[in-house]
């Protein structure tokens, strides 16, 4: 067989690949869609769930969904750009930072129920927090910070060292050339691994039924006093995710119109999934246009 035909031959593997990958996605989206999109009105959407009779919305678990993504989000980014800078830019390869490396591995390759029974055991239980948003924020921020930490490190080891160089050369501190030079440049790689661990946090119901509970509470949205117990925005409150929601309609089976309201908060949920995944794309694009000048 000759290089040509060699060629050929791999390159219509490939092209073949990528068309059933691509194939299974939509297929997958459309299952879905066509099944819950019918059922997705403003009523659904703003409404509580009735766990008697039909006609119940997911609004509660929306909000819920929204609030513990921004929490974990604010927990979650400040870490793992300081140990994803010290890792690339501080750290000295030694014993320390490869046992460091190899725990980060180790945690990343954990089963998110493992997680959970954690934060179950140590947040919910021993610290006495209970079934909160803020200790389903906690384990959700233990189960993304490896990735977001290694993402953050490769995307500043792929910039080139000329670029160190260059804003040492000009006289300017390491942090100051790590500020404004580094971190611009890696700007989209960490988008991408903001986008990974935000999907993670939508999607994620195993850590979750274990630390931010199967339930809420009676909300209040004229209030908005993080200090009270019917107020949306308290921290210490249980609080019942789409993606929890999901599991709990199915395994009870007390709703009537169960399948309904499940294609519906599913559909849902993938539409959320797109929307956010192009949005965080685009305001990334446009923080690094911002940032390098380009």
């Amino acid at each position: 067989m000759n290089a040509k035909i060699a060629d050929r031959i791999a390159t219509i593997t490939f092209y073949a690949i990528a068309g059933v990958i691509v194939l299974l996605l939509i297929g997958l989206f459309g299952y879905i869609l066509g099944k819950g999109v019918s059922h997705i009105s403003w009523s659904f959407i703003t409404s509580p769930p009735s766990s008697f009779k039909a006609g119940g919305g997911i609004g509660p678990q929306l909000f819920n969904s929204f609030y513990l993504l921004v929490l974990t989000m604010i927990i979650s980014i400040p870490l793992a750009l300081g140990a994803g800078i010290y890792m690339s830019e501080y750290a000295k390869k030694n014993i320390f930072t490869d046992i460091l490396r190899t725990v980060i591995e180790v945690l990343s390759s954990l089963p998110s129920i493992v997680v959970g029974l954690f934060g179950f055991l140590f947040f919910v239980i021993y610290m006495g927090w209970g079934f909160s948003i803020l200790t389903g924020a906690l384990v959700l921020t233990i189960f993304n910070l490896p990735l977001m930490v290694r993402v953050v490190e490769t995307s500043l080891q792929g910039i080139p060292d000329a670029q160190r160089e260059a804003g040492l050369a000009l006289g300017i501190s390491r942090w100051e050339t790590i500020k404004k030079i580094l971190l611009p440049a890696a700007i989209p790689g960490i988008v991408t691994g903001i986008i990974l661990a935000s999907g993670r946090v939508f999607g994620e119901a195993a850590a979750l039924i274990y630390t931010a509970g199967m339930s809420t509470p009676n909300l209040d949205f004229s209030n908005w006093n993080p200090f009270s117990p019917s107020s949306p925005l308290n921290p210490m409150r249980p609080a019942e995710t789409l993606a929890v929601h999901i599991w709990k309609i199915n395994s009870e089976g007390l709703m009537p119109d169960v399948k309904d309201v499940s294609s519906g908060t599913s559909a849902l949920l993938v539409i959320l999934i797109l929307l956010f995944n192009i949005s965080a794309r685009w305001i990334g694009k446009l923080i690094y246009k911002r940032m390098t000048s380009s």
